[in-house]
């Protein structure tokens, strides 16, 4: 798909649906709570259980202010957008709750689910990524039109997607908020055991990003050296130096390099004649 359709076309279907909640396409209802289902391709994994009782507390007082999207099923309801909404309903024990029903099928259900979560900033970084690598393949965007789609810089868009490459374990720790985001950023680049390594030094000494910053170019520097001194495997000259010294040859030998010396022209003829 091109730029100015399809992503921005779905934007503008989920802004009108909510407008219109009497609309002719779209139905709004009151539905059980038990007959909605989960959606399936709901982008959030993490729900933070204090924020959910405050939204429960909110619509306990004020009720639901804004209805949750949901397409009909032969047995009940699915749920396009709004999971925090209809988890906090039920906290709030409520049994019914305000919907807007929504012809859709699967794949819409799935760019509804990925483009709420993005605009409310509902996702943690890992979800985010993942969000927005999803909607690259579903629209075969570049990072620069989905850019202009959603209102986020291209590069905050490239190096979020980036913290994909981190290690689950590390991906883990910014999930649980033990490292920041600023953290996993320097971090990415580094193997496995050195994104432990680091993570572990993180959480134990409170490091700062630049602490960390600093960490990673020493690891780095002593990495490089370490190389090179692999690189260097001395040879074994000692039965050749023996054996050009019993010629009459003066023989040095410097790290991987024979040295001979020749003290007239005759030592050279004399090589050239033992070699022919």
């Amino acid at each position: 798909m091109k730029l100015g359709r399809g992503l921005d076309a779905l934007l503008g279907e989920m802004d009108e649906a909510y407008e219109n909640e009497g609309s002719q396409k779209d139905t709004i209802l009151e539905i059980a709570l038990n007959d909605i289902q989960a959606n399936p391709f709901q982008p959030r994994k993490n729900f933070d259980d204090d924020s959910l009782h405050e939204l429960a507390e909110s619509i306990k007082n004020d009720g639901l202010l804004q209805p949750i999207i949901v397409k009909e099923e032969i047995e009940g309801y699915v749920l396009i957008a709004g999971e925090r909404r209809l988890r906090a309903s039920k906290l709030a024990k409520l049994k019914n709750i305000r919907a807007i029903v929504l012809n859709s099928d699967n794949e819409k259900m799935r760019k509804f689910a990925l483009i709420e979560n993005i605009q409310r900033e509902e996702l943690n970084s890992v979800e985010l990524a993942y969000a927005y690598q999803e909607l690259l393949k579903l629209h075969n965007h570049t990072h620069e039109e989905l850019s202009i789609l959603i209102h986020k810089s291209r590069t905050h868009i490239t190096n979020t997607i980036r913290l994909l490459q981190l290690s689950k374990n590390t991906q883990k720790a910014l999930v649980e908020k033990k490292i920041s985001a600023g953290h996993a950023k320097v971090l990415v680049g580094l193997d496995e055991k050195q994104q432990e390594l680091v993570v572990n030094s993180i959480v134990g000494q409170k490091l700062s990003v630049r602490e960390v910053e600093s960490l990673i170019k020493g690891m780095k520097t002593e990495k490089k050296s370490v190389k090179k001194e692999d690189k260097f495997v001395p040879y074994n000259f000692t039965t050749l130096q023996e054996k050009f010294v019993d010629l009459g040859f003066k023989a040095k030998v410097n790290k991987n390099k024979f040295i001979i010396e020749f003290e007239n022209e005759s030592q050279i003829q004399n090589m050239l004649d033992w070699f022919s």
